[in-house]
């Protein structure tokens, strides 16, 4: 598949503790995301030290990473939707540009 084939969209990549995930995830899609992936219990080391793992006995305590892929006229709603979120919770958000091949499932 060549890049001329390709849509140009946004992904926003939000790691939130599982407690946050539904408030993402309901701002996500009631800004325009038609969907999103959940990944729980990812782990990383930031400027607090290490966080997440799946935890035995306590899955409130793991941290999940949602992503979704917008147009690019939608992402700026969802980052000053998700923004605030994060003001008052622990997590990160990365947005990127990228492209995918069949733009009708995310539109």
């Amino acid at each position: 598949m060549s890049p001329s084939e390709l849509t140009p969209m946004t992904k926003i990549e939000v790691v939130v503790a599982s407690d946050d995930v539904a408030e993402v995830s309901a701002l996500m899609q009631s800004l325009g995301a038609r969907g999103y992936t959940a990944i729980t219990g990812v782990a990383g080391v930031g400027h607090h030290g290490p966080r997440g793992g799946r935890l035995l006995f306590n899955d409130h305590d793991t941290l999940t990473l949602l992503v979704t892929v917008v147009a690019p006229e939608k992402a700026d709603a969802i980052i000053a939707g998700i923004r605030p979120v994060l003001d008052h919770a622990s997590g990160v958000m990365f947005v990127s540009p990228t492209s995918v091949s069949r733009a009708d499932y995310f539109a």
